[in-house]
């Protein structure tokens, strides 16, 4: 079988990958690893022989797949975030990665490490290839020949040593910390839902207008004065159905339907009047509710206001829902391929307004090759890109960076001109799903071997220290964060994450998408951070 598994490497890669979901699955006392199984089965399998291999383009694909659709999905949440909490959020990510690095060399003060394993267990702990990489390539270009590659040998036994425990380390620490904070993740979600795009539990009532001081006033002064977010819809008066319009008025004994969530419609009701106790009843003959896929690219990446739908037709937008979420519509949301948006309309501009949106399920559900292509290769190519701190310090952002960062930047921006960067909901998620599973089996493969090789009473001590190093940097992380800064939790979970295999667990414990964006705030600015901090600890330490 071993001899099977080692001639077929693409079968050996569907083995491991199919073992450690199932393994992932599997849950105690509500815990369970998720995909962060397929690592550590990855390194079961690599440790077992030394033939057993994955080539390293598997790795390299899933990591700029991965890298580039997390960018996507998190450019328009991550430059919104920094708009508002730039300076603090990056003196926080600064602070806590010069912190790691301390710890480190505090190890090596304490314990005698030599400077390369401690700074290869500092690599390796913070799941960070790039920083190991850029070490590297500094002993190869400053020492002979022979004291590189010894220094060499050095730093990659701390580095396969320590990089289990960055990947423990992490998911350790966010076990610990939810249960000493008693972290509520529903609460969480219910206040970051204005700020991010998350599920909020909507629902649809009807009221009767009993409030003498909220009639004859148009709703657009109504809403500039209670902000209320929530989408009127229908209005019933005189027995007759009308849509609800800016410039609507209201009347005492007309009957609204309105959909938002429980608190701003509790806010509603005590300025309009009282909740019906049925939902509004009405001919569909004339008005009729539907969903319509965004298909077309042409109203992709733009805004609904700029639609100009009510200038063009009798129709109205109550809500739209983006994968699993369903989110309220107003004039800045921005719209994407593979939304399904709720319409009350005419019935005869129903067809039109499929036809302009495209409304083809099919279509929606497409990875546009061209763009995706595209941008992914501009990624590589910024990742290629030597740049240059100093006389000393080079580094290159490689596969994980560029990608990432120019997938921040195509996200943010959406579109440019006729070409759409953004991918369809379901088709991020499918593509996300297959970078991190061919990246972490190729990672636990790769690395299984060496581990086992490299396996001394000096290794059981790296291994020792890489803990100490990554559960106090976590630790910190979440704590500082959550009682100092005050920010919260879930999004502190993904700025622990170093390695998608936490990530992936960060969210399963918070069924949400919070975790993304806080990785995505955290990694690019850690990745070039940490290759510093890694020539920096070796150069002082040696």
């Amino acid at each position: 079988m071993i001899q099977i598994l080692a001639e077929y490497p693409l079968l050996l890669l569907f083995v491991v990958a199919s073992l450690g979901y199932l393994i992932g699955n599997i849950s105690i006392k509500g815990n369970s690893l998720g995909v962060a199984a397929i690592l550590f089965t990855g390194l079961f399998f690599g440790a077992i022989d030394a033939q057993l291999q994955i080539p390293e383009i598997v790795l390299l694909l899933g990591l700029s797949i991965y890298v580039y659709s997390i960018g996507l999905s998190s450019g328009p949440a991550f430059f919104e975030s920094y708009r508002k909490n730039g300076i603090r959020d990056f003196l926080f990510i600064i602070s806590m990665l010069i912190l790691s690095g301390c710890i480190a060399a505090t190890l090596w003060y304490l314990f005698g490490f030599s400077a390369a394993t401690i700074t290869g267990a500092y690599a390796g702990s913070t799941t960070n290839t790039a920083a190991l990489a850029g070490v590297i390539d500094y002993m190869s270009n400053t020492f002979p020949k022979e004291q590189a590659a010894e220094l060499t040998q050095e730093l990659v036994v701390g580095y396969s040593f320590s990089y289990p425990m960055g990947v423990l380390g992490g998911i350790i620490a966010i076990i610990v910390m939810e249960k000493v904070f008693r972290i509520n993740y529903e609460k969480e979600k219910l206040n970051l839902q204005d700020h991010y795009p998350l599920e909020q539990e909507l629902k649809r009532i009807s009221i009767e207008v009993s409030e003498v001081e909220a009639t004859h006033i148009k709703l657009r002064e109504l809403l500039k004065k209670h902000q209320w977010k929530v989408a009127f819809c229908r209005i019933i008066r005189d027995e007759k159905m009308d849509l609800i319009s800016r410039d609507t008025h209201f009347l005492l004994g007309d009957i609204l339907t309105v959909v938002g969530n429980q608190e701003e419609l509790t806010r509603l009701k005590q300025v309009l009047g009282k909740e019906t106790d049925s939902l509004m009843v009405y001919d569909r003959s004339n008005f009729d509710t539907t969903r319509i896929f965004v298909s077309n690219p042409e109203v992709a990446g733009r805004s609904i206001a700029s639609l100009n739908l009510e200038e063009k037709y009798y129709a109205k937008i109550t809500r739209i829902r983006r994968g699993d979420v369903d989110m309220l519509a107003n004039g800045d949301t921005i719209l994407e391929l593979g939304d399904r948006i709720r319409f009350v309309a005419q019935r005869d501009d129903i067809k039109k307004l499929s036809k302009l949106f495209g409304d083809s399920y099919q279509a929606s559900s497409k990875v546009n090759l061209f763009s995706f292509g595209l941008g992914i290769g501009l990624g590589l190519i910024l990742g290629t890109i030597e740049l240059n701190l100093g006389s000393s310090f080079s580094f290159k952002l490689g596969y994980a960076g560029g990608p990432l960062i120019v997938g921040l930047i195509l996200g943010a921006l959406r579109r440019t001109g006729p070409i759409v960067w953004s991918l369809p909901y379901s088709a991020n998620v499918t593509l996300e799903q297959i970078g991190l599973i061919l990246l972490l089996t190729a990672i636990g493969v790769r690395s299984g071997n060496s581990f086992i090789d490299s396996f001394s009473m000096e290794g059981i001590y790296v291994f020792g220290a890489s803990a100490v190093i990554s559960l106090l940097t976590a630790l910190s992380i979440l704590f500082v964060g959550y009682k100092i800064i005050k920010l919260p939790f879930s999004f502190l979970m993904g700025m622990v994450s170093n390695q998608p295999a936490i990530l992936d667990f960060a969210a399963s414990r918070t069924k949400n998408r919070i975790p993304v964006f806080g990785y995505a705030m955290m990694f690019p600015l850690a990745l070039i951070m940490k290759i510093v901090i890694a020539q920096v600890l070796f150069l002082v330490l040696h």
